[in-house]
């Protein structure tokens, strides 16, 4: 006799993996046709998956499902036949789920929204400084790479890492250009005292 909890009802997880496995394993084998066609079935699954975890950040989804194929196609060499290809794939969904949140949070906890605010509640505008201290002004007198350095990485935000990768600039180069430029930032401001 069979107690109703051990009853044998397929998961949609296992159902997922029966019919992906198979075709992954071709796509491995180097079949082109199966290889499309499990990246179709898996951005399909990473759509709900990504979709129930960001209903508060919808246009996200999309972006991460990219950044999760492109991931599992540039590691698919780590994938170990013996072991479940969904097990393998949701690891480095979440993965990119974690590295969303840890840059939404850096940028996010930074800034309280203001939609929130009635009118009376906003901050006042301050009046201007002098040209020669607004930052922009200054910015604009150094040269472009020590100002892109420090947009990147003092004003964005972004890890040298981060900068690096989308300014092409090498991580090392990076930390020089934002060193002398603040280095010459500051002495723009005491020369204007």
């Amino acid at each position: 006799m069979t107690l109703p909890n051990e009853c044998n009802y397929a998961t949609p997880l296992d159902e997922f993996e029966s019919t992906l496995k198979p075709m992954w394993l071709r796509a491995q084998a180097g079949d082109a046709l199966a290889y499309r066609d499990a990246l179709a079935k898996i951005a399909q699954r990473l759509r709900r998956f990504y979709g129930r975890r960001l209903q508060a950040l919808p246009d996200e989804v999309e972006d991460l499902v990219q950044e999760t194929l492109l991931a599992l196609h540039i590691q698919r060499g780590t994938y170990d036949n013996t072991l479940p290809v969904s097990s393998w794939v949701f690891a480095i969904a979440r993965h990119k789920l974690v590295d969303l949140w840890r840059r939404r949070g850096r940028r996010d906890n930074l800034n309280d929204s203001l939609d929130d605010l009635t009118e009376d509640q906003h901050p006042l505008a301050q009046e201007e400084l002098p040209s020669r201290r607004d930052l922009a002004v200054l910015l604009e007198q150094l040269p472009e790479s020590q100002k892109q350095a420090i947009l990147l990485t003092k004003i964005e935000g972004l890890s040298m890492v981060e900068a690096s990768e989308r300014s092409g600039v090498s991580v090392a180069a990076l930390k020089v250009q934002v060193h002398r430029g603040l280095k010459q930032l500051a002495a723009l401001v005491r020369s204007d005292s």
